[in-house]
């Protein structure tokens, strides 16, 4: 009889890795969490999409070198990734078992994945071809980490600099604005700017609770809103109509759409599942409705472009691709063509608009420090005028 430690994600993961030593388990206990090399952490740790990104492209990677599903998808429950995404693999292992797709293991997991991805990887079961087609998932997955990763950068700055004004407002209106307080028993006589901002002020630090629950009603409110599938399709929809961030969405949903339908046509599935698929990527209601009507004229014998072009869904580039593309038989390269023309515009305009964020922020936060200050500034010298 032998007893020791062993650091692993899970008990079973223990027992396999004593079973592997020649060893007979007869008993286990958890204790305190120790890190293997390269796994620490890995209790402690949000799962990150990082993650699931990396497991995908190994597995990806197996299924094209020739490995068996069941093989690769085995051998990734057994490999050092988030515990997390250890059972989720464990769990489709079990599911190919009984006999289950991939594809419906793959959502059964809860893992946090895009609509598209399952698309993809049923479009790859049907074509053969599951491997590129979880690949060009992964790419897909790839792009879109890249653009929040963008987003979040050049997002900090403006944060910081919002942040820091705000907490300048509350300091204002706590310590400073109090000390005229007593100007306000000549309120009549008071401008209306500084009698606002004398006013505010002393509510602000009377009421302070109130301010405090309207604010965590707000966030809560609004967290609902993000957390509500329809609302957030309600907010896209939106997000079309404002200037340069509405063409940036426009041109991201494109870009998405074209991805998804020319990875589905490169799979060999029929072009009018492929359209019904490709709208996995599209978020806004209102698009996703046009692109259904496309879909019925595209069965009732129109060609794709046409059907497009009369929906008003793509831009007039959009519509020459295409019809390129199908009077020459090379569809899925001309919308891969079209979705690198929009991610790349699409990036330009985000950048342009998160270039306009920093002074508009700037302009804010001065603005409304400038307002305080001017309205304190008229109060005092307006009582220093009734005393002369």
């Amino acid at each position: 009889m032998l007893e020791g430690d062993i650091a692993a994600a899970t008990e079973r993961e223990a027992a396999r890795l004593l079973e592997r030593r020649g060893l007979s388990v007869v008993s286990l206990r958890p204790d305190k969490v120790q890190a293997l090399p390269g796994r620490r952490g890995l209790r402690e740790r949000r799962m990150r999409g990082r993650d699931v990104i990396l497991a995908l492209h190994e597995l990806s990677t197996l299924l094209e070198s020739g490995v068996g599903l069941a093989e690769a998808v085995g051998a990734q429950s057994r490999s050092a990734h988030h515990p997390r995404l250890l059972a989720a693999f464990e769990t489709i292992s079990a599911a190919l078992r009984r006999g289950q797709s991939f594809s419906q293991a793959l959502l059964d997991t809860g893992l946090p994945l895009p609509p598209y991805v399952g698309t993809l990887v049923l479009s790859g079961e049907k074509s053969g071809q599951l491997g590129k087609a979880l690949r060009d998932a992964v790419s897909q997955m790839e792009y879109d980490q890249q653009v929040q990763s963008e987003i979040r950068q050049a997002l900090t700055y403006p944060a910081v600099l919002v942040t820091a004004g705000i907490g300048a407002v509350i300091l204002m209106f706590t310590f400073v604005v109090p000390k005229f307080a007593t100007l306000l028993t000549r309120a009549d006589e008071l401008p209306w700017l500084g009698w606002a901002v004398l006013s505010t002020g002393m509510f602000a630090r009377e009421y302070w609770w109130v301010l405090l629950v309207l604010l965590a009603g707000a966030g809560a409110a609004a967290w609902r809103s993000l957390q509500d599938p329809q609302a957030r399709a309600r907010g896209y929809e939106r997000l079309e109509s404002l200037p340069v961030i509405g063409a940036w969405r426009v041109e991201a949903e494109t870009a998405a759409w074209a991805r998804i339908l020319a990875t589905l046509l490169g799979n060999r599935v029929p072009l009018l599942d492929a359209l019904s698929l490709a709208q996995a990527g599209v978020r806004a209601p209102g698009r996703r409705a046009r692109l259904d009507d496309v879909v019925r004229n595209v069965r009732a014998g129109a060609t794709l472009a046409d059907s497009l072009e009369e929906q008003a869904t793509l831009t007039a580039t959009g519509y020459n691709l295409i019809r390129v593309g199908e009077r020459s038989g090379e569809l899925p390269a001309m919308l891969q063509s079209l979705a690198r023309l929009c991610e790349n515009t699409g990036r330009a305009r985000m950048k342009q608009f998160l270039a306009l964020l920093e002074p508009l922020a700037i302009l804010l936060i001065g603005s409304v420090i400038g307002v305080i200050m001017i309205g304190i500034i008229l109060a005092i010298t307006s009582a220093n005028d009734i005393a002369v």
